[in-house]
Order: structure tokens, then sequence, then C-alpha cells
């Protein structure tokens, strides 16, 4: 019925708009009837007017309101003459959303994690409290994609005025899932997306540090390996990482995805930090903003050979500490104790200053 409805519209939404949006803007914008909805879609006339009272309410979010505005103005363009038409943004594919959603929903399903926008800010900051009432950026996407996310109901507001806040939804956590399992179906035949969608870990692809092949490292959804071991205690009782340290772990991840570097550059990072362009020459590696890959390059030099391999292994390709001890070649439960080392490194290279120097000071 979706191909029905695509001619009525022109053709004109890309492929990634949910199919109640196409109805919603086919009715409202394209002047579509009601019944004639109801009979390309095979179903009954009360249906199609629920979609679209749904989707007239759902405008009360300011994302979800533009997205709208955005497509009914394609969809205007494309009735207009060559000539007239304006110049517009290359539009966004299923496929761009997928990659962003991978990375940003992600971040979402970690405890305490939201979204956060503003009305005359060109992109979305994802944050979560490291420290009380002190939260703590780990990632950024283009309003254009916080859009995407809302329309297709992956995120929904919690709170929406002048600073909206967003957090992933239950069909955002499935949606995140599938994509994660498609990504391993080729290599897994036994589970399908949608079996996988009920599971709460994923994995990501991890290349190996002698250069053997590339590895799956298994992630919980919920919870990066930096939070998990942040809640275990010292012999004293208290946590093992201070708030303090967890916040300059969340750092470096989030330069490192803005950057977009691959898992090369924890098996060359020495490369990484003395080319002179800030990054490897071409290709994915180094496809993502400069002055991030500038940040990640500081943040390495500072901790140096050793401190950076175990900090990019755990906090930027979320690999647990028994999987990053045995890539290294390190004994067991070691690991920890030189990531502790790495992350107070972190933090006096951001200017992160820990309870302990403040009580000292």
């Amino acid at each position: 019925m979706t191909n029905c409805l695509d001619n009525t519209t022109n053709d004109s939404h890309p492929d990634w708009v949910p199919e109640h949006a196409r109805t919603y803007l086919a009715h409202v914008i394209m002047g579509v009837s009601i019944r004639e909805l109801a009979r390309l879609q095979g179903c009954h006339a009360s249906t199609i007017s629920r979609q679209v009272r749904k989707f007239e309410t759902r405008r009360d979010d300011p994302l979800v309101d533009e997205a709208l505005n955005d497509l009914s103005q394609n969809t205007h363009l494309e009735t207009e003459p060559e000539n007239d038409r304006m110049a517009t943004i290359e539009p966004l594919t299923e496929a761009d959303i997928a990659r962003q959603a991978r990375r940003i929903l992600r971040r979402l399903c970690e405890t305490g994690a939201y979204l956060l926008i503003a009305p005359q800010m060109e992109v979305a900051a994802v944050f979560r409290e490291t420290i009380p009432d002190r939260p703590t950026r780990i990632a950024v996407v283009d309003r254009s994609f916080a859009r995407a996310f809302a329309l297709k109901e992956w995120i929904s507001g919690e709170q929406l005025g002048k600073l909206g806040r967003y957090s992933i939804t239950t069909t955002g956590r499935s949606a995140l899932k599938r994509m994660i399992a498609e990504d391993q179906q080729s290599k897994d035949e036994v589970n399908t997306p949608f079996q996988e969608q009920h599971k709460e870990f994923g994995e990501r692809v991890v290349k190996m540090y002698d250069g053997s092949g590339r590895q799956n490292v298994r992630f919980n959804f919920a919870e990066s390996p930096l939070t998990l071991l942040a809640r275990k205690k010292d012999k004293s009782g208290a946590m093992y990482l201070p708030p303090e340290l967890l916040e300059a772990g969340e750092r470096l991840p989030e330069d490192f995805e803005q950057a977009q570097l691959g898992p090369r550059v924890a098996q060359n990072w020495d490369r990484f930090l003395t080319n002179s362009s800030g990054g490897f020459n071409g290709g994915a590696e180094c496809s993502g903003s400069s002055n991030a890959r500038d940040r990640v390059s500081g943040a390495l030099k500072a901790l140096g050979p050793g401190l950076a391999d175990v900090a990019l292994r755990v906090c930027c390709f979320l690999e647990g500490m028994e999987k990053a001890e045995k890539r290294l070649g390190w004994s067991a439960r070691s690991g920890k104790v030189v990531l502790k080392i790495a992350l107070q490194r972190l933090a006096d290279h951001y200017g992160i200053t820990t309870a302990e120097q403040r009580r000292a000071s």
C-alpha cells in the first residue's frame, strides 16, 4: 500500500519518512481526502483520521514540527516549475540516519543520558551526569538527524520549551538493536534482527592490534565498560573511579566519535599523532571534524603509549577490561590500575579538578 501512497504524493518524500507521516502530509499538504487515503491503504477511513489527528498533536514537539515543515516545503518544491525551485539542502537518506542512530541512540541508552537542543542551535548534544548537577556532554549530532529521530519516534521530549530535553523511547531501543543485529546478520543467521531487538547487548567491530583481522566486541547498551568499572569499590569501600575521572573518560569518546576515527587508531596511534594534517590520510578513518581530531591528538599525546592504548580500548571501543587486558598482553586485573592512571592524566589534560586536588589546595 505504501507504493500507492508514494504515487499519490508525487513520491517526493525521502525513503526514511514513516508511513503515517506520509499519510499526514498527503492529506494536509497535498489535499488527498481521508476516504481516498483509506482506499489506497486498504483500511477504514477512521484509521486514517486517527493517524492524521495523532500527527497533528505531535506537532507540539518542535523537532517533529520542524521535520514536517521541511517535508512540506520539499513537497511544494516538487510541484513547482524547475526554474522556480529554490536551492535546498541535500535530503537525508535512510543510511545516513541509521549511521548516526547507531552512535547517538547507543549513548542515549546509557543510564541517565538525555539529548538537549535549543531553538537556534544547529546541533543537539547528549549529556549524562557523571558528577551530580554537572552534566557531561558525551555526543553531538546535527539538528537534521535529531528531527528524523523524533519523527520516527525514536526519541521523545520530556520537557519542551526554550531548551528541549529528549530521551530514547522503547521504539528507539528496538530500532537500535535491529540495526546492530543487521550488521551482524551475515555472520550469525540464528537470530533475526527482530529477535535481537529484545536483547540488551550488542556488538561492535574492533580491529586487532596485531593486524590479524577484526573482532566482535560485545557491549551493554545501557552501561559502558567505564561506568561498570566506576561502580566497583576499592579496599576502603569508596567508588573505584571518582566522578571526575568518569567525566574525563567520557570526554575522549565524544571527540573520538566526532572525529569519526576508525579502530586502526588504536593500532597505529603514533602515526595519527605525527601526521601534520591531524589524522590518517583519506578514507573513513579521518572523515570527521578536524577540530575533534586535534582534540583527540592532544589527549593521546598527553597520555602517551600504553595509557593511550587502554583508554582507547575501554573508553572509545567499549571493550571490557578483561578483553582489553588479553589484547594488550597484560596480566589479569592490571588493566584497571593502568586505566585509572590514564583517566587521572586525562583529567589533568582537560582541566578537571578532582576532589583530592580540591582538598589539597
